[in-house]
């Protein structure tokens, strides 16, 4: 492009916008990707008021989801056989929607996000035997900080002890180990194709859901899933086709933005789940958790602003 003189800053905002209208759509997909799993629980719990349990439920739209992957990348599946970490990716990740997804369907849906959210500790305390990744004087705080968050989130009047309480409480803290595992997991497989990671995630919920599904049968635990209705089968289809949007949105803003930047739009699921969780009436802001709920987010923060500085040596 030849300038004109005078012309200089209208070139220059020319060749800019190609550049921020792609980081903007870029921000947008993940805001997107943020605002789908932040209302993520609203789906389950209407498919669970219409019988079928969340475990069903987490199987019939990954499910969903894995197919409609497979239609559009037929082989992608052979890269499972060529890297066999892929199957340890399955494994965490089917465990983070299995745990996540019944506990936004059984438990007040505010402080299982904030117990999910405990991921930057597990991933202080996994990255050192998995990584090799000391912990510093900053990781360190941002270990205490999550950890008396999450205390005081789980402190209730009744209870002597901040330990779990409920079910819903001990599935949110096994889905954000679990969470942080498949993140730690993620930045060992970059150099698998990205399409191999998403099917290796979205098959892992499918198996793992199902195949925790039917040993709830089998014990009593769960019930059968009730016959395909109109009334709720539309939902499950579009949740599952919501969930492959959501995640190839997340593919699309994390490749054009750095990691920090990714993680700190990333957090505004938090709020999205919160706000609309409360005004629906199924969460709860008590001054307690704001407290807590604030120093887990500050934990997380710290966490995602470290990403940027340099490593000292």
């Amino acid at each position: 492009m030849i300038c004109l003189a005078g012309q200089t800053k209208n070139c220059e905002a020319t060749l800019l916008c190609p550049q921020l209208n792609k980081t903007a759509l870029a921000a947008a997909a993940l805001i997107l990707n943020a605002f789908f799993f932040g209302l993520s629980w609203w789906p389950f719990r209407t498919l669970q008021s219409h019988g079928l349990h969340p475990l069903w439920a987490t199987s019939l739209t990954l499910g969903t989801a894995l197919i409609c992957l497979l239609l559009l990348r037929p082989f992608a599946w052979r890269s499972l056989l060529r890297h066999p970490m892929l199957w340890w990716l399955m494994l965490a990740s089917g465990l983070t929607n299995v745990g996540f997804n019944w506990a936004v369907t059984v438990g007040d849906v505010v402080r299982v996000v904030l117990l999910f959210y405990l991921m930057p500790a597990w991933v202080v305390l996994l990255a050192w035997p998995l990584l090799g990744e000391k912990p510093g004087a900053g990781s360190v705080l941002r270990l205490t900080l999550a950890l008396a968050g999450v205390a005081i989130v789980l402190k209730t009047p009744d209870s002597p002890w901040p330990i779990p309480d409920s079910l819903a409480d001990w599935l949110a803290l096994m889905a954000g180990f679990c969470f942080a595992v498949t993140n730690i997991l993620l930045r060992k497989l970059n150099h698998t194709p990205g399409q191999a990671r998403m099917l290796a995630m979205f098959a892992g919920g499918t198996l793992m859901a199902t195949g925790a599904a039917l040993l709830g049968m089998h014990w009593d635990l769960v019930s059968a899933p009730p016959m395909p209705q109109a009334s709720w089968s539309w939902l499950a289809l579009g949740t599952g086709l919501a969930m492959l949007a959501a995640n190839l949105a997340l593919q699309y803003g994390a490749a054009h933005l750095n990691a920090s930047t990714t993680a700190i739009i990333m957090l505004s699921e938090v709020i999205f789940a919160s706000v609309s969780s409360v005004l629906l009436g199924t969460g709860e802001l008590s001054p307690r958790t704001l407290l807590g709920g604030a120093l887990i987010l500050l934990a997380s923060l710290l966490a995602v602003l470290s990403f940027g500085r340099p490593r000292s040596l």
